[in-house]
């Protein structure tokens, strides 16, 4: 028995050294690894690419393998990495392929003033700076295992990169995608882009011939591959596109073939000698300017591109990577001057030329802190040097560390811009809001299907007796790698019920579209630095009434159980009673400098019959809001539930629901009693302070509700005395 025991252990040690279980193994830490380290930096405002290649680092020589050698040498031994490294290049030429048709030539060719002029500085100036510091450096760091010349043009290239993919996304996180700001860094790191690959090619070419006259052959041949690519294959890819244009007639025929262009244009600028990385930018950008063809491709490939085969390349990178070898403070202050030269040269090249074109300074400098960022096509570039013998390990593990720093900092930086020269005076705007008489209301549009039902809502609860209702419906999709050529698509989707519904009941709707991986914070943002009155945000769905619900209710004082429900609550949109206190809601109560409301919806189809519970000294606001829903809709029942007596014991409450039932006579009810009988009514209203009691007294009296919209009243930052 022991010896049959011992040959099955003995096979599953056998098994796990095999070459495909080994990769697989690798995949596995890599993606955990990826995923949480970038589920870090999301949290604290950072691009995931940030995380994914520290993920790289944290696995390789610098960490792992420092801490746990054992470990780092079983799970990534020296044999095994030829697959890895080879998946890790395919999944970056896909990943080049998208980043081609992430760039719009007509949008270029269209905008040739000053982003053309701030893009070419940018690379120039800074790359002088590079070529410069190769010189001082080049005896000590690189001259036993190359010239000169090879050095300095990719210490050149280094410096003047700049990531177009998440210079974009570091745009929309912020919501700057249709300022003019946005736009001008955008176009000028698209401009960047396109030159910089341009200058690479031809760099790739001197490195390998070992002189510039010698090159001339390869740059002249790869200048030929990209007039045919430009005048030949894309005319023919147009009309392709023309009829592959939608889904329904789209099929792995047409998939194949670009797969099969795509492998095509990489192995022609391998065999050129430029890279095969430069030929599927190509193959990219000479893909038809048809959107939604461009999005069905996108959509095929982007998501295995990104989430599964490039997080293999920035574990690659980190394997090579060994920041170890920075042992010394020279070595530091010499990585140092590496980061500075980087971002002054970044800084004067896009910032002085911003400004020198006419832009203000606020501009300028964000347009020198954005273009600053590096991220993942600096480690393109940093690794191409570094396979072809140019790059020794130290400068290496310094130019990685040079990309994550200028990349940390783009975002901190450019908040700070922004708050240092402030585009509007939130208090003077708020002041003359006021004196107009708005009461603006954002909401929050998560899933489409609730945008009408919250408009509804605030149209009968928000429409002020004296101010006018200013609605702005604000979307998010939450995922900043979203491809900037799908935006609008996603944007159209998320307002297209709550426009429908505003034009039947009559009222003027702004739309406001962001990505960001952070959701909440995104709303909160928008709420403050807006002036905002009013949040009005979804709930979720009860499902209290159903066997689930009833079976919820009952063990909703078990601590494992009620944190087991909220988790599913989370993921699938379903709300208890227990879980609002303690999900994404209470973010924006707790954050947000204007009144929130959290609405539940029980099969919302009307506001007629209305349950107002009074419980606290400070919900005499919502005998107000009750008063804007008599005053949109006369025919309204109200009923006040009083268990405290507050209307009979307090003034306020007294002279405010006196005036209310001298208005309303016939549509007021008091009662002072519950019965935990609120199924009756089709609409609650209900201050989060009550709903915060009721739920942690365990009373049960809120287990059965009707749609219901909870209000945490919160007077403006900029008066004592807060609208309602």
């Amino acid at each position: 028995m022991n010896d049959s025991f011992d040959i099955f252990i003995n096979s599953i040690f056998h098994n796990i050294g095999e070459p495909v279980a080994m990769l697989l193994m690798q995949i596995i830490a890599i993606l955990f690894v990826s995923r949480i380290v970038g589920w870090f930096f999301i949290k604290i405002g950072q691009p995931t690419v940030i995380g994914e290649i520290l993920a790289g680092i944290i696995l390789g020589p610098s960490l792992l393998g420092y801490f746990y050698p054992e470990a780092f040498n079983f799970l990534f031994a020296p044999e095994s990495l030829d697959n890895l490294y080879i998946l890790s290049q395919i999944g970056l030429v896909l990943f080049m392929f998208v980043i081609g048709m992430e760039l719009n030539l007509s949008l270029l060719r269209n905008k040739m003033g000053t982003t053309y002029v701030i893009s070419n500085v940018s690379i120039i100036f800074p790359y002088l700076l590079g070529v410069l510091l190769a010189y001082y450096i080049y005896d000590e760091f690189a001259a036993s295992q190359t010239t000169f010349l090879p050095f300095a043009l990719f210490i050149g290239i280094s410096m003047s990169i700049t990531a177009f993919p998440v210079l974009a996304r570091i745009v929309q996180e912020k919501g700057m995608t249709k300022t003019h700001i946005g736009q001008m860094s955008i176009i000028s790191a698209a401009f960047n882009d396109v030159t910089a690959w341009c200058i690479l090619a031809a760099v790739i070419a001197i490195s390998k011939t070992g002189s510039i006259v010698s090159s001339l052959y390869t740059i002249g041949l790869s200048i030929l591959y990209i007039l045919f690519m430009l005048y030949v294959v894309r005319p023919f890819l147009k009309k392709i596109g023309k009829i592959y244009s939608n889904t329904e007639v789209i099929n792995k025929g047409i998939i194949a073939f670009l797969f099969l262009f795509l492998t095509l244009s990489s192995f022609t600028t391998q065999l050129i000698g430029i890279h095969a990385l430069f030929g599927a930018f190509l193959a990219g950008v000479v893909m038809p300017e048809i959107p939604e063809f461009r999005k069905i491709v996108i959509d095929k490939i982007e998501d295995v591109a990104l989430t599964l085969l490039l997080p293999l390349f920035f574990v690659y990178t980190g394997l090579r990577t060994e920041i170890g070898l920075l042992n010394t403070p020279y070595l530091w202050m010499v990585t140092s001057v590496f980061i500075l030269v980087a971002i002054v040269g970044k800084f004067i090249g896009a910032g002085f030329s911003a400004k020198i074109m006419g832009e203000n300074w606020r501009d300028s400098l964000s347009v020198g802190i954005l273009m600053n960022t590096r991220g993942l096509m600096e480690i393109v570039v940093l690794n191409i040097g570094y396979e072809m013998g140019i790059l020794s390990k130290p400068v290496f593990a310094m130019l990685v560390i040079m990309a994550l720093v200028t990349t940390f900092m783009t975002t901190p930086l450019l908040s700070l811009v922004q708050k240092v020269f402030p585009t509007k005076d939130l208090e003077a705007e708020y002041r003359k809001q006021q004196a107009q008489g708005i009461f603006k209301v954002l909401i929050a549009v998560g899933n489409p299907e609730n945008g009408k039902t919250l408009l509804n809502v605030a149209k009968h609860v928000l429409d002020g007796i004296k101010n006018t209702l200013s609605v702005t419906a604000l979307h998010i999709t939450p995922d900043a790698t979203t491809n900037p050529l799908l935006g609008e698509d996603f944007a159209e989707e998320g307002f297209a019920k709550i426009n429908s519904e505003a034009k039947k009941l009559n009222i003027p709707v702004h739309n406001d579209y962001k990505i960001t991986d952070n959701i909440e914070l995104g709303v909160v943002k928008t709420i403050n630095n807006d002036n905002y009155d009013f949040l009005l945000v979804g709930g979720g769905v009860s499902t209290s009434d159903t066997k689930a619900g009833k079976l919820k209710s009952r063990f909703r004082k078990i601590r494992w159980i009620n944190k087991l429900m909220i988790r599913i609550n989370e993921s699938q949109e379903i709300f208890y009673p227990g879980s609002l206190i303690k999900d994404k809601t209470r973010f924006f109560v707790e954050n947000s400098q204007c009144s929130v409301g959290i609405f539940i919806n029980r099969n919302f189809m009307e506001i007629s019959n209305v349950v107002v519970m009074l419980n606290e000294l400070n919900d005499d606001f919502l005998i107000r809001y009750a008063h804007r829903l008599l005053k949109n809709d006369a025919k309204t029942l109200i009923t006040f539930i009083d268990e405290k007596h507050l209307i009979s014991k307090e003034d306020i409450f007294k002279n405010q629901y006196a005036t209310l039932t001298e208005n309303f006579p016939n549509s007021i009810k008091l009662v002072t009693n519950n019965n935990n009988n609120l199924q009756k009514y089709d609409f609650m209203m209900i201050s989060y302070q009550c709903w915060n009691n009721h739920i942690e007294s365990g009373s049960g009296k809120l287990d059965h509700i009707p749609s219901t919209i909870i209000i945490n009243k919160k007077e403006s930052r900029f008066s004592k005395k807060g609208k309602a």
